[in-house]
C-alpha cells in the first residue's frame, strides 16, 4: 500500500495566512460600514483612515446629492411636489426650532418625551445628531469669525464655511464638553450615535407613502420612487443648502443692525428661506431669545410656530427679546 501523501511544509502556512488575510479584509469592510452607522466609532477612527477610506466615508453625502438624479427617470407630479414642500417645511422647522433654538440655545422649555421627539425630527433632516449639532453651534458663538471658528467665511473662505467644514475628519467628533446639559440623556446620546437610523426610516416611509398613493389613487401620476426622489432626496438637499447659507451667506451678505464683533448680518431673503434664521445679526447680538426677527416686520416663521405650540402646552417659557435690546442704538448699517 502506498504511504499517505504528507502535506508539504508550505501548505499549512499558506492556508493559515490566507484566512487571516481574508478575515482582515472583511474586518476593514465591516469597520467602514459601521462607520456610516455608528458615528461615535467613526469619530474615534477617522483621523487614522487612509485617504481612500476618508473619501469612502463621504459616500453617503455624495449619494444624497446623486439621489436627486432619480427625477430623470421618475419625472414629477403635483403630488410629489406637495410631499417635497411638506418635508422641507417640517425639517427646516425641526432644524431651526429644535436643533438651533432648543438644543443649542435652550430658548424655551418642554417635557423630556417631547425633547426626544424634537431630536428625532431634527435628525430626520440628515444633519447629524442633536448633540453634535448643538456642540458645534455653541462653539461657533464662542468664536464667531475668529481664528477658532470652524465655519467662518472670513477665516476659511466661502465654500469651507458653506459645507466643507463638516466633511473634514477633524470635525467629525461630538464635543461632549460643550453640551453637558444634553449628554445626560441616554436617548439623545443614542440618536446622536446612530444618526443614520432616522433618515433611513424616513426614506423608507416616503417610498411607502408614494407607493400607497399610487395604489389608492392611480390618477395621481406618482409612484414610490417618485415620492422618494422628491420627498426625501430633493427636499433634503434643499434643506441642506438653505441651512448652510446661515454659516456662509449670512456672514457676507446683508445689513448689520448691531455691532457684534463678527460679520453676522440680517438678510430678508435668507430669513424667508430658513424660516427666520436669516435675522442672523439680531441672533448674534442676543442669542438667548426664541425670537430672531426682533420686530414685527421681520418675518420669523419658526417663532410663530413655537408661539402656537406654547398656546397648546407643548412648549413653554419662551425667552423674549429683552426691552433693553430694543433700546440700544442701531450702530451699523
Amino acid at each position: 500500500m502506498d504511504a499517505p501523501i504528507e502535506p508539504t511544509q508550505t501548505e499549512p502556512t499558506t492556508i493559515m495566512e490566507s484566512k487571516p488575510r481574508e478575515a482582515s479584509r472583511w474586518r476593514r469592510v465591516m469597520r467602514l460600514g459601521t462607520g456610516w452607522i455608528d458615528s461615535t466609532r467613526t469619530a474615534e477612527q477617522v483621523r487614522d483612515y487612509t485617504l481612500v477610506r476618508k473619501v469612502a466615508r463621504l459616500l453617503p453625502y455624495i449619494l444624497m446629492h446623486a439621489g436627486c438624479l432619480l427625477v430623470i427617470f421618475v419625472g414629477w407630479s403635483w403630488t410629489a411636489l406637495a410631499v417635497c414642500a411638506v418635508m422641507y417645511a417640517l425639517r427646516m422647522f425641526a432644524i431651526t426650532g429644535f436643533y438651533h433654538r432648543y438644543f443649542s440655545h435652550r430658548t424655551f422649555k418642554t417635557t423630556r418625551p417631547m425633547q426626544f421627539i424634537f431630536g428625532v425630527l431634527g435628525c430626520s433632516a440628515v444633519q447629524r445628531g442633536p448633540l453634535w449639532w448643538a456642540a458645534h453651534h455653541r462653539e461657533h458663538h464662542r468664536h464667531s469669525d475668529d481664528e477658532h471658528d470652524l465655519h467662518s467665511p472670513r477665516q476659511h473662505g466661502f465654500l469651507w464655511a458653506h459645507m466643507l467644514w463638516f466633511l473634514s475628519p477633524d470635525n467629525t467628533p461630538t464635543n461632549v464638553k460643550a453640551v453637558p446639559d444634553l449628554i445626560k440623556f441616554p436617548e439623545l446620546r443614542w440618536i446622536d450615535r446612530y444618526d443614520g437610523v432616522v433618515p433611513a426610516a424616513l426614506a423608507t416611509l416616503t417610498f411607502a407613502i408614494g407607493w400607497g398613493i399610487a395604489k389608492l389613487w392611480p390618477d395621481s401620476g406618482t409612484s414610490g420612487l417618485q415620492v422618494l426622489a422628491w420627498g426625501f432626496f430633493i427636499s433634503t438637499i434643499i434643506c441642506y443648502h438653505a441651512t448652510y447659507t446661515i454659516n456662509s451667506l449670512s456672514h457676507v451678505w446683508g445689513r448689520k443692525r448691531f455691532q457684534t464683533g463678527d460679520d453676522s448680518r440680517n438678510n430678508f431673503v435668507l430669513a424667508i428661506l430658513t424660516f427666520g434664521e436669516g435675522w442672523h445679526n439680531n441672533h448674534h447680538h442676543f442669542p438667548g431669545s426664541v425670537r430672531q426677527g426682533f420686530y414685527w416686520w421681520e418675518i420669523d416663521l419658526t417663532y410663530y410656530t413655537l408661539w402656537a405650540l406654547s398656546k397648546i402646552g407643548i412648549v413653554w417659557d419662551l425667552n423674549p427679546v429683552p426691552k433693553r435690546v430694543y433700546g440700544q442704538t442701531m450702530t451699523a448699517r
